[in-house]
């Protein structure tokens, strides 16, 4: 179980302490992050996160099957999970459909850039 994240911070419960996720929403949680971190910018862990960050060196026709291949890479170390498809978006925007445990989930982010 690890605490809820929201636009980068802590998400407070009732009592004032801290909201937590389990399952598949901690699951999302975890794959928005690894998605979001550039890889290799975290010294201790170069392989930590994703190189989504360089989809505009590609061709637009390109980006989307390149997109999949870089996120299947970044959520490799992920059990049991699948990366089934991925779309990106007129805004921008990156759409990922996912299977774990035999559950099928989306997951929608902003690309920065």
């Amino acid at each position: 179980m690890e605490l809820m994240i929201r636009d980068g911070d802590y998400v407070f419960d009732e009592q004032g302490g801290f909201q937590r996720v389990e399952g598949s929403r901690e699951l999302l949680q975890r794959v928005l992050w690894k998605l979001s971190i550039p890889r290799g910018s975290f010294p201790p862990l170069p392989e930590l996160g994703s190189e989504l960050y360089r989809l505009g060196r590609w061709k637009p026709s390109q980006r989307e099957s390149i997109a999949k291949q870089y996120a299947v890479q970044a959520l490799a170390d992920e059990p049991e999970l699948t990366v089934t498809e991925v779309r990106l978006a007129q805004d921008g925007g990156l759409q990922v459909q996912l299977e774990w445990r035999g559950e099928m989930l989306t997951l929608t982010m902003e690309l920065g850039g």
